[in-house]
């Protein structure tokens, strides 16, 4: 008897439910990852991560739902021992890859990515989510490469960014994040910017060759505002950190559901511009936005 409910134990473990995390995450600092797609809609990931070969077997979910109050965001089911949880054999062994080159849109960090026989694209994308703000250096548990799965068809989600300036003296940013012609924005998070629920993005920028030092830093990361999907960012003082101003900028935000990570990057603007800046102050205005305040 022990030993039967032992088995049942590690049968239900090994196939991890759907959770908040978008996109998704899968594991961190995995190397030599490879991507296998079959006929049934299963993807089969397999790497090297913590000192062990991995296989994680994902299924059950396709592009993004519109936010909403009523059900959670889409997410993947994962088999972390290979399809042994959801078949009680080792799957992965007689896997059949499918998959044919990806011909899809180009993505950034981009790890792997194929198209499935469905004609649907799945990809690997791994980013440094956790870096410190302000220019801080990270530490191990910050300095993580986070590897996230995706899994869609038809048009990416849209992420657009726009460079002006604060008070004529401060880099600013601006812009939206949408899928679908539809806003992506969470209900709830906490006091910090963490959502609290499956819908909620933040947008992690990043400043190169700035007052913090050389190469990339991260500057900060901001949620997308209720409602509008919009969101906007001055390049002030925090503290006793300097201005974050930099010769280029990136930004990154989770996809909805199971979409890709979009990625945005620019060269920064320079000078005060009135004519660029009057321009931008309209756009600012028509994101209707109450938050994000023409200055």
């Amino acid at each position: 008897m022990r030993r039967t409910f032992f088995v049942l134990v590690v049968l239900a473990a090994a196939v991890v439910a759907p959770t908040a995390s978008p996109s998704q995450l899968i594991d961190r600092n995995a190397q030599g990852v490879k991507l296998a797609v079959n006929t049934k809609g299963e993807a089969l990931l397999t790497y090297r991560a913590a000192g062990k070969t991995k296989h994680v077997l994902a299924w059950g979910a396709v592009n993004a739902i519109p936010s909403t109050r009523s059900r959670a965001q889409v997410a993947f089911k994962l088999d972390y021992a290979g399809g042994w949880g959801k078949y009680h054999a080792d799957y992965w062994k007689t896997f059949k890859n499918g998959c044919s080159a990806y011909d899809g849109p180009t993505l950034g960090w981009f790890v792997a990515a194929c198209k499935a026989p469905d004609g649907s694209y799945w990809a690997l994308q791994a980013w440094q989510k956790m870096l410190p703000n302000y220019g801080l250096t990270p530490n191990a548990a910050q300095s993580v490469w986070m590897l996230h799965l995706s899994h869609w068809t038809g048009e990416l989600p849209e992420f657009t960014v726009k460079l002006d300036w604060a008070y004529r003296s401060f880099d600013h940013l601006y812009g939206t994040f949408t899928y679908a012609g539809n806003p992506v924005f969470g209900y709830k998070s906490t006091p910090a910017g963490v959502p609290l629920d499956t819908f909620g993005r933040n947008v992690y920028l990043d400043t190169f060759n700035s007052t913090y030092g050389a190469g990339w830093k991260r500057e900060n990361s901001f949620l997308t505002h209720t409602n509008t999907g919009a969101f906007c960012y001055g390049f002030f003082t925090h503290g006793s950190r300097p201005v974050g101003k930099g010769e280029r900028y990136r930004a990154t935000v989770i996809g909805p559901g199971v979409t890709p990570d979009a990625f945005w990057q620019s060269d920064a603007l320079g000078g005060y511009d009135k004519s660029v800046d009057l321009v931008a102050n309209d756009e600012i205005r028509s994101l209707g936005d109450a938050q994000c305040k023409a200055n």
